[in-house]
């Protein structure tokens, strides 16, 4: 594995929007159709798994997912067992929550799931920094936007499409790259 490249990693960090972001309206966004096409890879944001576990995914997301290849990344593993370390042993639901879980990860091919390299990380370091700079970010928020700082970076390094329903970061995250690709779903209520 290559060392990260802390020179050329400041040199992209010089980046500055110069101004608050603001978010676009719905209409101005990517978001899937009710009928699935074939296109680019996806890689799947944590919410994704989530949605699905929780009944909240359209059906639209899943004919999307039998058309597409699917890749899995570290990260959303990562947050996924974040989740069951933060479930309450004692609530009756967490057990079956926990095997849920263990189901989505354990039906991950390895020949599908990429962990982000020390550039990717460095630079989601990077990015993450600015956006809580530039959007003013609460201590809460400045984790999730770390991991999805990595997600995306490593969607697009991956030369993928990044899925996810978290329109607030990513529709950031591509105002300050336009060229990359990310396709939004709403989750149904």
């Amino acid at each position: 594995m290559a060392a990260f490249d802390f020179d050329a990693a400041l040199r992209w960090a010089r980046f500055d929007p110069k101004r608050t972001l603001a978010r676009r309206s719905i209409d101005a966004l990517p978001f899937i159709d009710d009928l699935a096409t074939a296109g680019q890879d996806l890689l799947l944001d944590t919410c994704v798994y989530i949605d699905q576990l929780q009944g909240r995914a359209p059906d639209a997301l899943a004919d999307l997912l039998d058309v597409r290849q699917v890749n899995h990344s570290t990260v959303a593993i990562q947050e996924l067992m974040h989740a069951v370390g933060a479930l309450d042993p004692k609530h009756s639901g967490t057990a079956s929550a926990i095997r849920q879980i263990g189901k989505v990860i354990k039906a991950m091919p390895s020949h599908r799931v990429f962990t982000p390299d020390p550039d990717v990380l460095g630079r989601a370091a990077i990015l993450c920094g600015i956006l809580c700079r530039v959007q003013g970010y609460s201590r809460d928020d400045k984790l999730r936007a770390l991991q999805d700082s990595a997600l995306f970076l490593q969607t697009q390094k991956l030369g993928c499409t990044m899925l996810t329903c978290n329109v607030g970061d990513f529709d950031y995250f591509m105002q300050l790259f336009p060229k990359s690709r990310v396709l939004f779903y709403q989750p149904v209520s």
